[in-house]
């Protein structure tokens, strides 16, 4: 017998007999998963949208009708990893050109024939399979550049610091920090516009901020005393050097990295108050990009050994750097310091670990590919999602917690079957804070202070504890809910 795991198809349609009629065309080949209403439908496409291969979507449907549905896939860009066949005996021409606006595939007119039902639903399942191979190869193709550079990158700049006398340790710790730091900054304000292909490129380019330095003699560069001032003035055109050897580059002057990287070697050492070199910029004339290379390149100096010092604490160091003493920085990258602080050493360790850098690698790749939007999303990824949610779904059936998953758009609250039972609830309800049963369960000012807490979570510090009453089987008992953003 064959064990290869059957395709599923999504049948939404409030008719019962609809539903028989199609899933007995079907089910020889895929496996049916059936919805009566638009409302479960959209339920179960967030719940299992990984798995879906083909909806088969009915128009006129209580609660939430097809065009509904189509929105909310739309809206949530599940349309374009799921093909939508639309089925209805309305045929009329503005049902239909407004379906085909809202991104099905196809349009199936009721009373159902067995073959054109069968034959539409083979070529569209094998039009988007072709898709996700296609961004299959892409994405494997995405990942070993981006390996590829990195790692030519960090070679390069692992030889700097050899020749500095360096452990190595350095153009790591400078690029976790600087990732750290620009995180933390795009959630706290949106003066720098900075996408997450637009931090991970600058975390890469960080690796190069010291190249200039395969100019300096080695004698001074590794002297163990200080500088003279002749020295000193030697040691700091490392940086135009560096500079200048990307803009003599052959090939590759336009490439975003290289740009980056030339703003980062040339103005590393510029400061908030105009008393930097090489060109005494001020305030935000410093690309941000260099300004938080800059930071992270005086901290780890701080708290790393040195031919010519020891290392000191990491809170001598941040003290330091916050009262001045290691130049000017820009005020909102020090409040971004003092407020990482107290969990920068943990999160310097874990983000060197190996998994951490997998999980950012698979990031990038994932922003690469939504460049391209005619590409759906990684088969891989998909898989492994599926897989996390196979391990919540086991997790929560043995757990004796209530466990639940929020979505802000479309707002919805997905409860276990033990959470829902317990709390008198259904197990998806779609738009929570209008429906009366929902709210009644806590306190409205408790509803909002852990949205607030919510609000302030960052990928650095995801995680929310709160301690609230919860209306339970009728009774108001304490409870301890822990979220993770």
């Amino acid at each position: 017998m064959s064990t290869e795991q059957k395709q599923k198809i999504l049948i939404v349609d409030d008719s019962e007999l609809n539903r028989a009629i199609l899933a007995d065309m079907l089910d020889d080949e895929y496996e049916i998963i059936e919805a009566e209403d638009g409302l479960q439908g959209v339920g179960l496409l967030q719940q299992r949208g990984s798995e879906i291969s083909l909806v088969l979507l009915d128009i006129v449907m209580p609660q939430m009708d097809g065009f509904g549905v189509l929105e909310v896939m739309a809206q949530n860009h599940w349309i374009e990893d799921i093909p939508v066949i639309m089925i209805s005996a309305e045929t009329g021409s503005s049902h239909i050109e407004r379906a085909y606006e809202l991104g099905v595939t196809d349009f199936i007119s009721r009373p159902f024939d067995a073959l054109i039902v069968h034959r539409r639903v083979v070529n569209t399942i094998m039009l988007y399979a072709k898709q996700k191979r296609l961004a299959n190869m892409v994405a494997d193709q995405i990942y070993e550049n981006e390996q590829r550079s990195s790692l030519l990158i960090d070679i390069l700049s692992h030889i700097v610091e050899f020749r500095n006398g360096e452990s190595g340790l350095h153009v790591l710790n400078v690029r976790t920090l600087t990732e750290l730091m620009l995180n933390h900054l795009v959630q706290k304000t949106e003066r720098y516009q900075l996408s997450p292909s637009d931090i991970s490129m600058i975390c890469t380019a960080s690796a190069l901020h010291d190249i200039g330095k395969i100019s300096i003699d080695e004698k001074i560069l590794n002297k163990p005393g200080r500088f003279t001032d002749e020295e000193f003035a030697v040691m700091k055109t490392h940086s135009m050097a560096g500079a200048e050897m990307l803009e003599n580059l052959p090939i590759h002057q336009d490439d975003p990295l290289v740009k980056v990287a030339y703003d980062i070697c040339r103005w590393h050492h510029e400061r908030w108050d105009g008393r930097g070199y090489p060109d005494g910029l001020l305030g935000d004339e410093i690309p941000i990009a260099a300004q938080i290379v800059a930071l992270a390149d005086v901290y780890d100096a701080l708290t790393s050994k040195r031919c010519y010092k020891d290392s000191f604490s990491h809170e001598k160091a941040v003290d330091m750097i916050l009262a001045g003493q290691c130049g000017a920085f820009n005020p909102l990258l020090l409040d971004c310091l003092r407020e990482l602080s107290p969990d920068l050493p943990a999160l310097m360790s874990g983000s060197n670990s190996v998994a951490q850098r997998d999980r950012r690698e698979m990031r990038n790749v994932a922003q690469e590919i939504r460049r391209h939007e005619e590409l759906t999303a990684s088969e891989r990824t998909l898989q492994l999602l599926e897989h996390e949610r196979m391990k919540y779904s086991f997790f929560a059936d043995m757990s004796k917690e209530i466990q639940f998953e929020f979505t802000v758009s479309p707002p919805m609250i997905t409860l276990s079957n033990w959470g829902a039972e317990h709390l008198g609830l259904e197990e998806i309800i779609m738009d929570p804070f209008h429906q009366p049963d929902t709210m009644n369960v806590m306190d409205p000012a408790d509803t909002q202070n852990l949205a607030d807490a919510l609000r302030s979570t960052s990928p650095d510090l995801p995680v929310v504890t709160y301690d609230c009453k919860l209306n339970y089987k009728g009774a108001w008992r304490w409870t301890q809910i822990v979220a993770r953003a």
